[in-house]
């Protein structure tokens, strides 16, 4: 029996995702018992920035949010894709508003900025949108991984284990 039995987690995926920042996330929350839904602008397959693939199960469009119980957002390039749509927006906003996780690490911090949830947040990110973020309101912090409430930020692969121990302890209820 895992930890994250019966929650349901949404990724989003773009052309050149960050791979480890995708899949290091769906295989360990996959592990704790979690239904894990990749999600992106068509159902197809995705190339990452080192080339792995990634098949969307659903578009954008077909996300529900009251069927998830978080948003998990890697970096790349994709982040800067994504934010360009207004249904990555909508799908972001509310996942926020109705304070269920939003996880996001590196340069997927972009998908927050203009989704105009970072005001008054502590969040971190890779530090090349630092200024970014800052813009945008957050109060930046270099570490490992950032909570603030039911945002959860993280800046580079390196963090991954600790991005995703503090996804399980937020879902798990610890």
């Amino acid at each position: 029996m895992g930890l994250l039995d019966g929650k349901s987690i949404v990724f989003f995926a773009e052309e050149m995702y960050e791979d480890l920042e995708l899949w290091y996330p769906k295989i360990r929350l996959t592990e704790e018992g979690a239904r894990t839904v990749v999600a992106a602008p068509e159902a197809r397959v995705y190339r990452g920035k080192n080339g792995y693939p990634v098949k969307a199960d659903i578009s954008l469009n077909d996300v529900r949010v009251n069927e998830y119980d978080a948003l998990i957002i890697p970096g790349g390039y994709a982040p800067d894709k994504l934010r360009r749509y207004t249904k990555t927006l909508e799908i972001t906003r509310q996942m926020f508003d109705e304070h269920k996780v939003v996880a996001f690490i590196c340069h997927a911090g972009w998908v927050p900025i203009s989704a105009r949830i970072l005001k008054g947040k502590k969040a971190t990110s890779v530090r090349a949108i630092k200024d970014d973020m800052e813009n945008a309101g957050a109060l930046w912090e270099d570490k490992s991984v950032v909570v603030d409430g039911n945002l959860i930020s993280s800046r580079t692969p390196e963090d991954l284990p600790d991005f995703c121990k503090a996804i399980i302890k937020a879902l798990a209820g610890d």
